[in-house]
């Protein structure tokens, strides 16, 4: 007996292996990249804050639902996407090597963090724990290595957005968590909008607290939980709301009274790593412009400050060991009259370099110091230096290292106590939180920024200042040897700045402020608890999987 077997048309084109499946492999990584790229251009000096919202909202996809091992090469994409653009700056001098590895070391943190919100993207309420996951990682990476290196918080991108005021409810770590967890409640909030309507005109089978706008197996999609539905808009809406309700801590009126301020931009002779060479052209640039600062005070053309702000390496000159250097100073600041503060860089014979700033009296000379406490990593000194040499011999640039100092930098100015925080380290919460916690009622950020040429950089970190003066309510003052210098008031704004690479002296009544907004008051403690929601986020998830694992072996023996 014979068979025969009639050959069935199919339906529809049998699929070609790896035919229309590969460029679907690579939407998630490009999305991933995408997601980076949109917190990049979410930062100064481009007023675009809001684009970390549709960023973060595009990394929810990205990585809701994911494995582990995805969510990691997923956030390390995202990472390079944000980062390598961002940090683009630190090469400006050195080449693409020290900038590309420091992105790259950095883009991990955030692979580790897309491992961490692709695990809690199961659990009910996931924008919440994704969120508190994503401050984690920015926890870790501000304080390891080499003590950490916080550029690139999400926070500092939003000096011009509508949820600064949170800084000054749980500084940085409180508004970045706002940001993220809106822009995560947007997706999914869309998510779900999408998944009701795919459910309208399907029956009701049983409830899923795992909706999905479309089932792969072809069954019609589960409805979507009330409750889920109300979280993904309470995701969106909390976060407006608070910065809302936390704007009556924006403040800047003058508790203390006020305090005529100086800050005097002198310029450097050139750009890049070699400015420095001409160290007295830089010392004499200042002394010069603030000699003519006093000449405009005399003529009435300018107020006679209470005070003046050289910026961090205005005297790369030691006036200690230098007499010349000393003279220069002395005759700049006995011109003005007032008390000055001076950056510069003190050789002592024996141990390390400080950078420093002096109080310099104009009858008494200099007469207090603040070492900078946080100094730069490759920058003012070189861990490993017989191995990051191999790839890099612009390491012999620091011949010399910089040492850090141990002392809170508060000056008593004309009777204004100054908070003092250099350069790099107004990057770090505790470096400014501790000089407010200390008395001062104003803050200055001497820097300089020559070292980097006209590249965002300036830019990026006068954000961080806007942030700061927003987080402590006080006013900040930086002075630049290159600029951008600027007076910012307690509500962030700024209301003069200088060009940059031009000498200029900005002289501006600030006010002087005492009380302490939450975020001082409690330091570390709104991180510490946003790190504890990631952590019991994550403990949950593991927790479940442990009992998932142990379900089996239990059916299998009843």
């Amino acid at each position: 007996m014979s068979t025969t077997i009639t050959p069935v048309e199919p339906t529809e084109p049998a699929p070609v292996p790896g035919g229309r499946r590969w460029p679907r492999r690579f939407v998630r990584p490009g999305a991933a990249a995408l997601s980076g790229l949109l917190l990049f251009a979410s930062f100064p000096p481009r007023p675009l804050w809001w684009l970390a919202l549709p960023g973060f909202a595009l990394l929810g996809w990205t990585l809701r639902g994911r494995r582990p091992r995805a969510g990691f090469g997923l956030g390390f994409l995202a990472g390079l996407g944000f980062l390598l653009p961002l940090l683009k700056w630190t090469g400006e001098e050195v080449g693409p090597l020290p900038w590309v590895a420091l992105a790259a070391v950095s883009a991990l943190f955030i692979g580790a963090v897309g491992t961490g919100i692709s695990v809690v993207s199961r659990l009910p309420a996931w924008p919440v724990f994704a969120a508190a996951v994503w401050i984690l990682g920015e926890a870790a990476r501000a304080r390891v290595p080499f003590g950490g290196f916080p550029w690139g918080k999400i926070a500092f991108g939003q000096a011009d957005g509508m949820f600064l005021p949170l800084a000054a409810v749980g500084g940085t770590p409180v508004l970045g968590f706002a940001v993220v967890l809106c822009g995560f409640g947007l997706y999914e909030a869309v998510r779900l909008l999408l998944a009701r309507r795919a459910a309208t005109a399907a029956p009701d089978p049983a409830p899923s607290t795992d909706p999905e706008p479309a089932r792969r197996d072809g069954a019609a999609p589960r409805p979507v939980p009330r409750a889920a539905v109300a979280v993904a808009a309470l995701s969106v809406l909390v976060p407006v709301v608070g910065a809302l309700a936390a704007l009556p801590l924006v403040d800047d009126s003058a508790e203390d009274g006020t305090a005529t301020v100086a800050a005097i931009q002198g310029n450097v002779p050139r750009l890049g790593l070699d400015f420095n060479a001409q160290r007295r052209q830089v010392l004499d640039n200042h002394a010069a412009r603030t000699e003519q600062l006093a000449a405009d005070v005399k003529a009435g053309k300018e107020p006679k400050p209470d005070f003046v702000l050289w910026p961090e390496n205005s005297s790369d000159l030691d006036p200690y060991r230098n007499g010349d250097a000393r003279l220069v100073i002395d005759d700049a600041v006995k011109a003005i009259g007032v008390p000055t503060v001076i950056g510069s860089v003190l050789s002592p014979d024996t141990g390390t370099l400080r950078n420093s700033l002096i109080k310099w009296d104009p009858e008494e000379g200099p007469v207090a110091e603040y070492d900078k406490r946080h100094v730069q990593p490759f920058g003012e000194y070189i861990p490993m230096r017989s191995f990051v040499r191999i790839f890099s011999s612009d390491v012999d640039r620091v011949r010399r290292d910089f040492g850090p100092g141990d002392k809170v930098g508060v000056f008593d100015l004309a009777g204004t106590k100054v908070g003092l925080a250099t350069c790099y380290e107004a990057a770090f919460d505790w470096a400014v939180r501790d000089t407010v916690t200390h008395g001062a009622q104003l803050i200055t950020v001497p820097s300089n920024n020559a070292t980097f040429g006209r590249s965002e950089m300036t830019y990026q970190q006068l954000a961080m200042s806007r942030v700061r003066a927003v987080e402590h309510s006080r006013a900040v003052v930086v002075p630049v040897t290159s600029g951008v210098s600027a007076m910012i008031m307690p509500d962030g704004e700024v209301v003069d700045q200088s060009k940059m690479f031009t000498p200029d002296a900005l002289v501006r009544e600030m006010p002087l402020r005492s009380s302490r907004t939450p975020a001082t008051t409690m330091g570390t403690l709104p991180e510490a608890l946003l790190v504890a929601v990631a952590a019991g986020g994550l403990g949950w998830v593991g927790a479940r999987t442990v009992r998932a694992r142990r379900r089996p072996a239990s059916d299998g023996m009843s």
